[in-house]
């Protein structure tokens, strides 16, 4: 199914609930269950004659709508064909069903948002494999968008406006907004008149872009792409407001995993983009390349996850805003 088209499917179910506000604690929405290739594009899993099991492999954080999620299935697949081993691509509801897979090793691989990567960092050893550049970068933001017609100019603007989140787990769709009011001494239920978890950044755009909600903050690597491939909802909105610039999500794999098939993969990734079938599967996706990740790249998130755990508070001179436009 087209990501667009569960994005859609996502705005009408939250025009059936009539955006009932969610909980902003964290949500347990079940492990999901395995991904039926057999009633979706042939991704050629299992052609190979195995050294061992296949891989598990999720996709949580997307770059791209996930409009062009067979574009992360002929990238699997080409992995499968470079490595050899045959690779299951899984599927899970949410950032927290992802890294307890990770967790407990039911799978053993996975594209994260660099939140819950940093949350499998500290919790359960969670590994960086790879790191995509997108755009030229290493980094992605978060945008804070509003519909092109709306008189919002800032994000102050926003006080007693309706907002979407993604993820509560998720760094652009939930946490950096997040940080930003508690730097202000606010939390999302005293500062927004309603809050909503979409369950994407496609959701998210959609229910903007669909006047389902005020506003919404959002993966710029995803807004970006959907702009330019002219989504009908990316191309309803505009940005009011950007983040500073944070790791960008990896792929990573559990801890315990063999160190040969890791450093297999990992010359799998880095190596991708040398030869034409692999830029042009990566071109598709607007990624230039994959390059060796970093921790530190992600400390950043680590304060700001600190930091909306204290709660709100009196930002020092103003000193702790999170970005402005």
């Amino acid at each position: 199914m087209g990501g667009w088209g569960r994005g859609r499917s996502a705005v009408r179910m939250l025009l059936g609930m009539f955006l009932l506000p969610c909980c902003l604690a964290c949500t347990d929405r079940g492990e999901g269950t395995p991904v039926d290739l057999s009633r979706r594009e042939r991704v050629g899993y299992a052609i190979h004659d195995p050294a061992g099991p296949p891989l598990r492999f999720a996709v949580g954080a997307m770059l791209i709508p996930e409009a062009g999620n067979a574009l992360y299935r002929a990238l699997l697949e080409e992995v499968e064909s470079r490595l050899g081993r045959p690779i299951k691509l899984v599927d899970r509801s949410s950032y927290a069903a992802i890294n307890r897979s990770l967790k407990e090793g039911t799978i053993d691989a996975a594209f994260v948002c660099s939140g819950p990567y940093v949350d499998g960092k500290r919790e359960f050893g969670l590994r960086l494999l790879a790191a995509p550049v997108a755009y030229g970068r290493t980094t992605y933001q978060a945008y804070v968008i509003v519909r092109k017609e709306s008189p919002v100019q800032r994000f102050e603007d926003l006080r007693g406006k309706s907002f979407a989140f993604t993820d509560p787990d998720s760094n652009t769709g939930h946490l950096v907004p997040a940080n930003w009011l508690a730097s202000r001494g606010e939390t999302p239920g005293s500062f927004f008149s309603r809050v909503v978890f979409s369950g994407s950044h496609d959701a998210s755009i959609a229910a903007v872009g669909g006047k389902l909600v005020d506003a919404a903050s959002v993966d710029s690597l995803i807004w970006e792409y959907a702009r330019r491939v002219k989504s009908e909802y990316a191309g309803k909105t505009r940005i009011v407001w950007v983040s500073p610039a944070y790791g960008i999500p990896p792929v990573v794999v559990r801890p315990g995993l063999d160190p040969e098939i890791v450093k297999r993969l990992q010359a799998i990734f880095l190596a991708f983009d040398a030869d034409e079938k692999g830029r042009s599967i990566l071109g598709k996706m607007m990624i230039d390349r994959f390059v060796e990740a970093r921790d530190e790249d992600y400390d950043s998130i680590r304060v700001m996850q600190e930091a909306v755990a204290r709660g709100p508070d009196d930002p020092p001179d103003g000193a702790a805003a999170a970005g402005r436009p």
